[in-house]
């Protein structure tokens, strides 16, 4: 999913399960932040401090350099989690053979897996980055409506062909954006590009997956036909992520209640985000996520705020918490130095990148072993 729906109709959503807005925003912000946390390494700070950061996503997809796309740890926890089949988890962990191994990685909607993963960041909200790590969840828990069928590393099952919408404009561009990005070439490198690069995740497919509105299908690399209806998809998205939140706001007022399962009334304005979901239909995320943005001001959901999204630069949280040197992108400098406080430690930022520290190694660690996986 793009920006459109992991920061704004995450924030419509958190605010309708009940959360303020202060809460909505972290929430929203650090789901949408999952797709926009590029740079990892260490950071320095002027008084010898030191803090080390992971990164949740690539900078670019740059298609032509094979090796480290495909290395990066990012996919599987963040953005392809395993569905095992719809299963839940076994009582002993068995030797997988390679294809069933494949099969269970296969990313499903909300799958035993992706329940499994709420209802621990629901237990653990006692901690400083809690709605943090709800936001990065909540990223990763809807993403497997959109991504279903895909793998989070290089696989046949990834490749697609004969893809088919029912907006016809859209099959062309896809076969556009290929031909730009490889100009003359592409008809030179379409062997290497279905061995390597297209069969991870679902880069052979580009953003199809992540378009609300779409309707689509295709060929996958084993030879079945499938056919998706985002907007069917998103919607259920949307209404188990409500649910979601409301046993996180249950078991905040009673950890000792049986709430994690339980199902509560939907909120009567989901509907009308089913109804932006196919309204909406540019291409580009950004210029959906404006037209949310102005709903959400304009109150149409019953609440009015000016909500805002910067990744970077001067207003972002990395600014909020490092200065002006992050506000100039110090990123791109060799080694560079920050200004150190003692508000550095509760900054969103910070608290932001505990979480996902934290969220990738309950996913590699402790979740995907219990199944009988493991990733790196």
């Amino acid at each position: 999913m793009q920006i459109d729906f992991h920061h704004a109709v995450t924030y419509i959503v958190a605010r309708l399960a009940g959360f303020e807005h202060p809460q909505a925003e972290v929430i929203a912000h650090s789901a949408q932040y999952v797709d926009d946390a590029t740079c990892d390494g260490t950071i320095r700070f002027d008084n010898g401090a030191q803090y080390s950061r992971i990164a949740s996503a690539h900078k670019m997809l740059d298609y032509k350099n094979m090796d480290e796309l495909a290395s990066h740890t990012s996919w599987l926890p963040f953005h392809f989690l395993p569905g095992n089949l719809g299963e839940a988890a076994p009582d002993t962990p068995q030797t997988l053979s390679k294809a069933d191994y494949l099969a269970r990685c296969v990313c499903r909607p909300g799958s035993p897996i992706a329940q499994d993963m709420m209802q621990d960041v629901i237990r653990r909200q006692e901690r400083p980055y809690a709605l943090h790590r709800l936001g990065i969840a909540s990223h990763v828990y809807i993403d497997t409506w959109a991504h279903q069928g895909f793998v989070g590393y290089q696989d046949e099952i990834n490749r697609a062909s004969n893809i088919t919408t029912t907006r016809p404009q859209r099959t062309k561009a896809l076969k556009d954006r290929l031909g730009n990005l490889f100009g003359d070439a592409w008809d030179n490198v379409q062997s290497e590009l279905v061995s390597k690069v297209l069969p991870l995740g679902h880069g052979a497919v580009l953003s199809f997956p992540d378009q609300p509105y779409l309707k689509w299908s295709y060929t996958n690399g084993q030879g079945q036909r499938i056919k998706r209806d985002n907007p069917a998809d998103f919607g259920t998205a949307v209404r188990q992520l409500y649910q979601q939140y409301k046993r996180y706001q249950a078991y905040t007022l009673n950890p000792s209640a049986a709430v994690l399962d339980q199902t509560y009334p939907e909120h009567e304005k989901l509907a009308l985000i089913d109804t932006y979901l196919v309204k909406f239909t540019d291409e580009d995320g950004e210029v959906r996520h404006r037209q949310w943005l102005e709903l959400i001001a304009n109150g149409t959901f019953g609440f009015s705020q000016k909500l805002t999204y910067i990744d970077k630069g001067t207003g972002s949280w990395k600014h909020a918490a490092l200065g002006e040197a992050a506000a100039d992108e110090a990123d791109d400098m060799d080694d560079p130095q920050y200004t150190y406080t003692a508000d550095f430690l509760s900054s969103n930022w910070k608290r932001f990148h505990d979480a996902l520290q934290i969220h990738r190694l309950h996913i590699l660690n402790e979740l995907l072993p219990r199944y009988g996986l493991t990733a790196a």
